[in-house]
């Protein structure tokens, strides 16, 4: 066992938030360190001692000295050992939170920093595992990560994504691999409120499902009433649509750039048994938008789930003009009495800004709105409380 004596230091500067960091913040930027030729030459994803200026310890950190997020916390256990035993106990504590929530093995089994493994993101779709780590710290304890998480779930199939745009920001690559098993030859389905759901875990986008937006759909699908016509914006792979279809609704179009994507809505649709109900149209969402505007076509239900246009601060005001910009075009195809559903998952943009920037697109389309409901995340993406960006999905329901 590795003792903390033996580990490098990293000290904070005078004016870093040492306060923070010691009550749960779990990142330290670079331009808080005293950087010197030793701590630039620690391996990225290597382990140290986190010290105040005062060279009291803090806790113990993964160190990446080529990212601008310089240092993540751990443990508070400065002689914390990253071995078989870490790393299952901290699977078997959110897995037993999932356990409790959820009937089916179909979830995020771990959230980031939320659930103690910053960086590093896993959604389970029964006997398989999809990781991303998405910091160079899981990278390097990757094959201690996969051996703990099989002997947690008992899953035969581990893959790991490297799609994500962080990898990047980390000096990693972005190679996909087959950890443990064979990959799927097929999208595999996956049951949520009453739809199922086909998610492509070889070739999809991030791990080929988005789990965080199921009370959402389940939110939306009791705003349907039988004959309902509903409309479904940036829908991935049916995301909203297949929910209001399971809830009643007469009719549902998704509309999204990826034919791919709309490929597997289809396939979702046929599964569940409502493929005579469920239509689609690839292009590009707002120019589909206006042509639905020019058509005078109207539904009891439209939602719109963008992807973040607003993923960092520098681009938060082109990102809220992007989403007043969906609130414009929406509204008018909403029948009157009806629902617009318009979602956020840009961390940069906080809830009063999304909420502002959607109910200006509203009344710029001459509409006026009741705000009836917010909705957030699943349980299976908890927020760590010191952590904002952990938070980053919202939508705002209204009806018109």
């Amino acid at each position: 066992m590795t003792q903390a004596t033996d580990r490098p230091r990293i000290r904070l500067k005078p004016k870093a938030n040492a306060r923070g960091l010691r009550h749960g913040f779990p990142w330290v930027y670079a331009n808080d360190i005293v950087t010197d030729r030793r701590t630039r030459k620690i391996p990225a994803g290597a382990l140290a001692v986190l010290e105040d200026d005062k060279r009291a310890p803090i806790a113990l950190v993964a160190v990446n000295p080529e990212s601008k997020i310089m240092c993540r916390v751990l443990d508070r256990d400065l002689d914390a050992d990253l071995n078989a035993e870490w790393f299952e106990s901290r699977l078997r504590r959110a897995l037993d939170m999932r356990e409790r929530l959820f009937d089916a093995p179909y979830y995020r089994l771990i959230h980031a920093e939320a659930d103690g493994f910053p960086g590093v993101i896993i959604d389970r779709f029964g006997d398989a595992c999809v990781i991303q780590p998405n910091a160079a710290w899981a990278e390097a304890h990757l094959e201690a990560l996969t051996d703990a998480l099989v002997a947690v779930t008992g899953v035969t199939t581990v893959l790991k994504n490297a799609s994500g745009r962080t990898r990047g920001l980390e000096g990693l690559d972005d190679e996909n691999q087959t950890l443990r098993g064979t990959a799927p030859d097929a999208p595999l389905p996956v049951p949520m409120n009453d739809a199922t759901y086909m998610a492509d875990l070889a070739g999809g986008q991030k791990t080929g499902l988005f789990y965080d937006q199921r009370p959402n759909h389940a939110f939306a699908a009791r705003l349907v009433q039988p004959g309902a016509q509903v409309l479904d914006v940036f829908s991935h792979v049916g995301g909203f649509g297949l929910a209001m279809l399971a809830g009643g609704a007469a009719q549902a179009l998704s509309v999204d750039g990826s034919a791919a994507a709309l490929d597997l809505a289809a396939k979702g649709a046929k599964t569940s048994g409502c493929a005579d109900r469920f239509e689609t149209r690839q292009g590009d969402a707002f120019e589909v938008l206006t042509k639905l505007g020019e058509e005078g076509a109207q539904f009891d239900v439209v939602i719109c789930d963008p992807p973040a246009f607003a993923p960092s601060k520098q681009a938060l005001d082109a990102g809220l003009r992007a989403y007043e910009r969906i609130a414009r075009l929406a509204a008018p195809l909403v029948k009157p009495g009806g629902y617009l559903g318009l979602c956020s998952c840009s961390h940069a943009a906080d809830l009063g800004r999304f909420r502002d920037a959607s109910s200006r697109g509203i009344g710029r389309a001459g509409r006026q709105a009741q705000l009836i409901h917010t909705g957030f995340a699943g349980p299976d993406h908890p927020q760590l409380p010191q952590l904002a960006e952990s938070g980053y999905l919202k939508a705002v329901f209204y009806r018109l």
